[in-house]
């Protein structure tokens, strides 16, 4: 099962490349921000964005992050797959 996960924005580290660096529970890992382009505003640190497969998806707010942190959680071990999965992963 792939699953999209809340994750917070913590920086932006390559503009160019489109890359911010978001924390998913604690995790950090850098991401392509490019499919938001054109939001307004622009992504930034502080943001929740759903995370899929090295992209973000979808910014949300606080309230739906935290919802779904603790829907996906009531998941169990298809959760904790996927933070495994996570942690493995990286984007040059």
């Amino acid at each position: 099962m792939c699953l999209a996960i809340p994750g917070q924005v913590v920086g932006i580290v390559d503009e160019d490349k489109r890359l911010a660096r978001v924390s998913v529970t604690g995790v950090q890992r850098t991401v392509n921000i490019a499919l938001l382009d054109g939001s307004i505003p622009p992504v930034a640190p502080g943001d929740w964005v759903l995370v899929h497969v090295g992209f973000a998806m979808s910014r949300i707010d606080e309230a739906d992050a935290m919802a779904t942190l603790a829907l996906l959680q009531e998941l169990g071990s298809e959760y904790e797959l996927e933070i495994e999965e996570f942690k493995a992963s990286s984007i040059q």
